[in-house]
Parts: structure tokens; C-alpha cells; sequence
């Protein structure tokens, strides 16, 4: 419970610091902030928590509309 504590606090600190430091305002990136950014390895880390799960995977990219 304290280490999750205090990782809560260092990342509050660290926003804080970026904001103070590049003169900007705060802005919620958003809950998909992550996979957005990094769709490849959000693809990877389903796949691996679903084999550990006990479930095989395979995916087949949707093509592209547009």
C-alpha cells in the first residue's frame, strides 16, 4: 500500500514539476493515452495476458477502410 503511495505522489510531484518548468497547464491525456501511443505493444501485452489466462491467440489485422 505504501509503494503505490508513494508512486501516486512521485507522479503527481513529477506533473507539478513539468507544469512549473514549461510554464504550461494541466491536461488529462486520457485512460488510452498509452495504447494510443503505442498500439503495437498494447497488442502484445493483450496477447500475453490472455496466454496466461490460458487462451491461445492469434490476430488477423483488420485492413484499412478509407
Amino acid at each position: 500500500m505504501l509503494k503505490a503511495l508513494i508512486a501516486v505522489e512521485h507522479s503527481i510531484i513529477t506533473a507539478i514539476w513539468h507544469m512549473l518548468t514549461d510554464n504550461v497547464s494541466y491536461h488529462e491525456l486520457g485512460g488510452d493515452y498509452f495504447t494510443r501511443r503505442d498500439p503495437e505493444r498494447a497488442a502484445r501485452r493483450a496477447v500475453t495476458r490472455l496466454n496466461e489466462l490460458g487462451y491461445r491467440v492469434t490476430l488477423d489485422p483488420l485492413e484499412a477502410t478509407g
